[in-house]
């Protein structure tokens, strides 16, 4: 999902056993110029878009979501709150959504809450020790990290224990070494080094460091064409995605984890949108826009038909 050069919200979605690019329907016009609003899938084929500022009502409450079955756009039970620029996570198939912004006289917001689609309604949680407008998260052993700025423009780390309901200041490597983007597989945390995603930094809990990487040694460059927007675990492999829609692959389970790791042979590099050949034998999307150089990629998720 990207947004182009006139800040319209635009995607498609690809087709890599056909090596096709879907048209899909029209993100919903309450959406098509939102800022600060939240993506995540539900169920393997609902893509849920939640919350976020229209550029003339403000902060939204609003959910709807797509579905890969029946291609279209439906609506779901409104938030709790208003809010945009907020952290979202789903664990355990349900939606969480914490902090973030409104405009009311509270800005930064403590409060959170969860969405349960087996009972279609939204719940508030604990709130966040602090307010914060979260900047970096990740679902991490079964547990909520968020990273943002608090009320006074600190940077400030909690988590979150679905099973307690109880957050927790954080102050450990993990968080203080922690680059977005950055995703969980098998059990193991992962983040980009550098700007163009050539460079994968890997989280040691024993060490409590980011002293493991996986480099392919074939950087890129520095511009926004190039830049890595997003890292999502896709069959078993990293996926990187940047904005020219240039993709790369990381199979970390080859990864013998020792140090430094020469890893070139880890990774395969997909120059464009015609050449996902090898990236999934189900159907799948990988969620984005086509006005490449001129826009930006700002969600990116999987879904499963």
């Amino acid at each position: 999902m990207k947004r182009d050069k006139d800040r319209k919200m635009t995607w498609h979605g690809f087709d890599p056993m056909n090596q096709l690019w879907q048209p899909l329907p029209p993100v919903p016009k309450e959406y098509s110029e939102a800022l600060g609003f939240g993506c995540a899938v539900l169920s393997g084929c609902h893509l849920y878009l939640f919350g976020g500022k229209d550029p003339v009502k403000g902060s939204m409450r609003r959910v709807v979501y797509y579905s890969a079955r029946t291609n279209k756009w439906h609506r779901a039970p409104d938030m709790l709150r208003r809010r945009h620029f907020f952290g979202s996570c789903v664990i355990n198939n349900c939606l969480y959504v914490a902090g973030g912004e409104n405009e009311g006289v509270q800005r930064s917001l403590r409060s959170a809450e969860v969405y349960d689609p087996s009972k279609n309604r939204w719940c508030f949680v604990s709130d966040m020790s602090t307010a914060m407008v979260p900047f970096i998260g990740v679902v991490y052993g079964g547990k909520w990290f968020l990273k943002g700025l608090g009320s006074h423009r600190q940077v400030v780390s909690e988590m979150y224990q679905p099973e307690t309901d109880m957050w927790t200041p954080v102050h450990d490597g993990m968080v203080s070494g922690w680059r977005n983007p950055s995703t969980c597989l098998n059990g193991k945390l992962y983040a980009l080094e550098c700007k163009d995603g050539c460079k994968v930094r890997v989280y040691d809990e024993e060490t409590d460091s980011w002293s493991k990487h996986i480099d392919s040694k074939m950087h890129m460059g520095n511009s926004k064409a190039l830049e890595a927007a997003a890292l999502v675990p896709l069959n078993g492999k990293l996926c990187i995605i940047r904005n020219n829609m240039s993709i790369s692959l990381v199979n970390v389970a080859k990864d013998g984890g020792e140090g430094m790791v020469a890893a070139e042979h880890l990774w395969e590099t997909l120059a464009g949108k015609g050449q996902l050949k090898t990236l999934v034998t189900n159907l799948w999307w990988s969620l984005a826009g086509r006005n490449r150089l001129k826009s930006h990629i700002v969600h990116c998720q999987v879904l499963q038909a």
